[in-house]
């Protein structure tokens, strides 16, 4: 197959929270005439990001139970495989990577020889919270590295000074192609799909692999019933200072009755209308191992929520 042939696939990495479901979101929503397909993935078995983009109408699929990066790395070829079985004529396949981990894992993948005769990488974006970002991370600069492109999400929040700060750390790790999330700077489609995949190397690994699931532990949590929104917001204030964090599709009863996604990211939480109707509860709530103990937040969860 020619690379005139091939399927562009556009890789979306950055830490948990960044804001990488918001921006495939808005690109597979985009006005720009492409027929998008995403994979994505999220750090646990509920995988919240799949249910939030799949609302959109378009093909989203979704890998579960581990670190798309890493362990599922075998999952990732033959899902792709699927994508590109599905009969219908694609444009592009935006990838999302787990935040939990190095993308390198997910380079290696999309580099392999046989998978290299459908698809071709043509850009890698990552996606950086103006706020919340950790610039002394191993991690976070693991995913820099690799990146061709930086979205810059949140920069309302921060404010002009910390968006100014981070545009100087980031030009002085030579990322000069730096984009907001908004229409008037947001990342042009023509540029990610740009059909002029360069030639891709691995770079040498700087020290160990920055993975890594171990460095954090995950809570996920169910409920077949509604929640009272008073008890919900009470219990994670109790959890919230361990978190890094959460995010959820819950429904209400009540006063405030209706359907809701949960989204907690360090200090900030946010509960907007859900897409669509949900039933019950499916929560996921990530902290640092060593200071998030999942086990007692799920005794408090079932304690305070359960049926």
């Amino acid at each position: 197959m020619s690379g005139a042939d091939t399927v562009p696939v556009v890789l979306v990495t950055g830490a948990l929270g960044a804001g990488k479901t918001t921006f495939i979101n808005g690109l597979l929503a985009g006005d720009h005439g492409r027929a998008l397909a995403a994979v994505v993935n999220d750090f646990g078995a509920i995988n919240i990001d799949e249910s939030l983009l799949s609302a959109g109408g378009r093909p989203v699929y979704g890998l579960k139970n581990g670190c798309i990066c890493c362990s599922l790395q075998g999952d990732l070829l033959r899902t792709i495989r699927l994508v590109l079985s599905i009969g219908r004529p694609l444009d592009g396949i935006v990838i999302e990577a787990s935040g939990v981990s190095d993308p390198r894992g997910i380079l290696e993948a999309l580099l392999d020889p046989v998978l290299g005769e459908a698809i071709r990488l043509d850009s890698i974006v990552a996606v950086v919270d103006a706020e919340e970002h950790d610039a002394g991370d191993p991690l976070w600069q693991a995913q820099l590295r690799l990146a061709d492109f930086v979205v810059v999400s949140k920069a309302e929040a921060a404010g002009p000074d910390a968006v100014r700060a981070l545009g100087e750390r980031l030009a002085g790790m030579g990322k000069q192609v730096v984009f907001g999330t908004s229409a008037d700077d947001g990342v042009p489609p023509e540029v990610l799909f740009s059909g002029l995949a360069r030639d891709r190397h691995l770079p040498p690994r700087a020290g160990d692999p920055h993975r890594d699931d171990g460095n954090f532990v995950t809570c996920e949590w169910t409920a077949a019933a509604p929640v009272a929104l008073d008890r919900f917001q009470s219990v994670i204030q109790q959890l919230a200072p361990a978190l890094v964090r959460a995010k959820g599709l819950l429904s209400v009863r009540g006063r405030a009755e209706g359907s809701y996604v949960f989204q907690l990211v360090g200090r900030r939480a946010s509960l907007q209308r859900a897409p669509r109707p949900v039933e019950g509860v499916e929560l996921v709530l990530i902290g640092r191992t060593g200071t998030f103990d999942a086990a007692a937040a799920r005794a408090l969860l079932d304690r305070e929520l359960g049926d």
